[in-house]
Formats: C-alpha cells, sequence, structure tokens
C-alpha cells in the first residue's frame, strides 16, 4: 500500500495506525518489537478522524504537505486510521475520496490478514492482555457492524482484563440473532465457561433451529461439562430484519434498555433460569417489536451494579441519564462512552467486567 500509494499519489509518508483494546489510543503498526508513540484518539485530527469516521486534514507547517487521516473500517467495524502525507497541489477532494475508499480497501485486506499474522493483533496492544482477555477477544465477532437495516457497537471493560462477559451476533438474509453472555467466575475460568457457553449456542444456531432449542442444547452443554456447579447468564434475542418482531430468551442477568424518541426504559423479560444450571431446562420464548429510530441497549450487571468507593450503586437512575447523553453519537461510539461516565463513578474500583452492546434499527424500506 505505501509502494502504491507513493507511485500514483505522490505519497511522502504512509503509516497505518490501529486502534488500541480499550479504545484510547491510535498505535503505529511498526516492525515489532518496536513501537512508535501512540497517539490519543482526544483532541488529535487522527482521533477526531477515527471518532468522525470522516477523513480529516491537517497542514504540514512550512513543508507544502497535507496530512490525510483516513478511517479504516470493515463494515462499521472501525480499525484505525491510515495516514497518509500528500504534496498540498495533490489533496484535492477527488483524490481524498479515492484515497478513502483505498483505505477502505486496506481494512478488509487486514481482517483477511489475520489469520495468518499477529503484526495487525499486537499493534492494538498498549497494554498486555491477560490469558482470559486474549481468549476473550479472540471469541468476538467485531466491536461493531452496520447493515442497511441496522447499526451495531459494543465494548467491554477492562479491555485489557476481561474475563467472563462477551457478545456475539450473527446474521442472514432474513434475521439478526444477538447473544449477551456473562459467566460466572473470574480469570481463565471464567473465560473456559464463557467459551463454552458461546460456541454451544454458535454451534445450535448454524444447525437452523428455533431460539428456544439454540438455549436448550448450550444449557445441555454447559450442564454435561459442570453438573451445575457453573453457569452462564445470557440474554438471547432474532430480530426479524423485515418486520423488526424480535424473540427474546431471558435466561440470566444481563439487561436489555431501550430508547425511543427522548424516553428511556429498561425492557423487562420473564427470567428464566441461566445455561447450565440444572439439567434439561425448557426455555420460552418471548416477543416484542422494535420501531424504526429505536436504540437498544444491552448492559451486564458489571455496568448497572456497580459500586462506587462509598458503596453507591450505578443503578437506573444514572444508566438512564448516561444513554440519554449519547444520544447523538452513533451506535460504535456508544459503548465507550457509557462505559467512561462508569469509570467515572466507581473512581477506578470496580472489580467486574461491564459490557455495553448498542442496537440502533433503521428497519428495512418497504420498497426494498
Amino acid at each position: 500500500m505505501r509502494a502504491a500509494l507513493t507511485e500514483h499519489y505522490g505519497a511522502l509518508r504512509v503509516d497505518l495506525l490501529m486502534a488500541d483494546y480499550g479504545l484510547t489510543v491510535l498505535q503505529q503498526v511498526t516492525e515489532l518489537p518496536h513501537t512508535a508513540q501512540a497517539l490519543p484518539l482526544r483532541d488529535t485530527p487522527a482521533g477526531r478522524a477515527f471518532e468522525s469516521q470522516d477523513p480529516r486534514s491537517h497542514v504540514v507547517r512550512g513543508g507544502g504537505a497535507v496530512d490525510l487521516y483516513l478511517p479504516v473500517t470493515v463494515h462499521g467495524d472501525r480499525l484505525g486510521i491510515l495516514s497518509v502525507r500528500v504534496p498540498e497541489r495533490r489533496c484535492t477532494p477527488e483524490e481524498i475520496e479515492e484515497l478513502t475508499a483505498l483505505a477502505e480497501i486496506l481494512g478488509r485486506e487486514i481482517v483477511v490478514a489475520d489469520r495468518d499474522t499477529d503484526v495487525y493483533l499486537q499493534a492494538r496492544r498498549a497494554n498486555r492482555l491477560t490469558l482470559a482477555a486474549e481468549m476473550q477477544w479472540q471469541l468476538l465477532p467485531g466491536r461493531a457492524c452496520t447493515r442497511a437495516e441496522y447499526a451495531i457497537g459494543a465494548q467491554l471493560e477492562p479491555a485489557y482484563a476481561i474475563h467472563g462477559d462477551n457478545f456475539d451476533w450473527a446474521v442472514t438474509s432474513e434475521a439478526l440473532t444477538l447473544a449477551i453472555t456473562n459467566g460466572m467466575g473470574e480469570g481463565i475460568g471464567a473465560a473456559l465457561l464463557t467459551n463454552l457457553a458461546v460456541n454451544a449456542l454458535r454451534n445450535a444456531r448454524r444447525a437452523g433451529i428455533g431460539l428456544a432449542d439454540q438455549a436448550a442444547l448450550a444449557d445441555q452443554a454447559l450442564y454435561a461439562q459442570h453438573r451445575g456447579e457453573e453457569y452462564v447468564s445470557t440474554l438471547l434475542l432474532s430480530f426479524d430484519l423485515e418486520t423488526g418482531r424480535v424473540q427474546v430468551v431471558d435466561a440470566g442477568s444481563p439487561q436489555l434498555w431501550r430508547q425511543r424518541g427522548m424516553a428511556v426504559e429498561q425492557v423487562p423479560f420473564d427470567a428464566q433460569l441461566p445455561l447450565g444450571m440444572f439439567e434439561e431446562t425448557d426455555y420460552v420464548v418471548q416477543e416484542f417489536d422494535v420501531r424504526r429510530g429505536d436504540r437498544l441497549l444491552f448492559v451486564s450487571d458489571g455496568v448497572y451494579a456497580a459500586l462506587s468507593a462509598t458503596g453507591e450503586e450505578y443503578g437506573e437512575r444514572m444508566l438512564a441519564r448516561a444513554i440519554q447523553r449519547a444520544s447523538l453519537l452513533p451506535a460504535s461510539a456508544v459503548p465507550r462512552a457509557i462505559l467512561q461516565e462508569l469509570a467515572a463513578h466507581v473512581n477506578a474500583v470496580a472489580d467486574d467486567d461491564a459490557l455495553v452492546v448498542c442496537l440502533d434499527w433503521f428497519g428495512r424500506a418497504a420498497e426494498a
């Protein structure tokens, strides 16, 4: 990419900056183990391009050149920024548009390359991951996904030491399936438990069976392994892309909140047993509807039940306010904004995973 941009666009410098797991800095991809100075996401041109997902430019002082910061994004999943320094005379709207498209192509190539190299995964690390966190991040489908009918954004904290919380999604031409998972325990034990649960749900989903049976088969797999001594709280949903009708199995502690207009409220379901608690549990599907413009927030108990240093619970009121304050942000940026407010509340005394998933529902146009 560097050689091609130099040849065809007169690029003077080309760098790839990867967003770290905590979404706090952009780190340059260099020859490992050497690393360049990380750029903060806040108050830098590269960070603003990453947050806004629009190309940004910065005139190089006294050099007759311009630094372009181009989002590297795949289906809404923000990977980083392609930084390209070009002569000022080459910085035309047409060339910026072409370079922006090339940055998107680069993102797709990085996703493919991740199957065969650790270079880009290592570049995302501002700190060392715990083994449990390594297992959890490798299990995730991504941190965001955008289609015509919806946009999803998700984030886990503490990013470098997560253990039991997880999220998963999959889409077909007809439905989006979403799972929010909270495995009990800590460290590697929690990560192994969640790994079993997520893969059991995926195996059942890929067999083409209904939502209740997906939960039942995952429940059996967990019980067979742990005999009820360890279990997984899960909120399992299937969205009909055509109608907005949603099927739900609520098997534990993750909560669903809905923002419709300016109103924010929790959406309650009949609580059922967590996966793996008892042998051959029967699960019942409930239903509700989403409307165009709805925003759904899925949170683990590490968010709504988090305690401050004085013992004050984060609770429903503060969570609802945080959701309202993030109203103008895109789905991909909402989880980080809410988790930042949570971090200010707990003042770094949190001892549990915190997971936030945001889903904006656009619906399917009738003419489609």
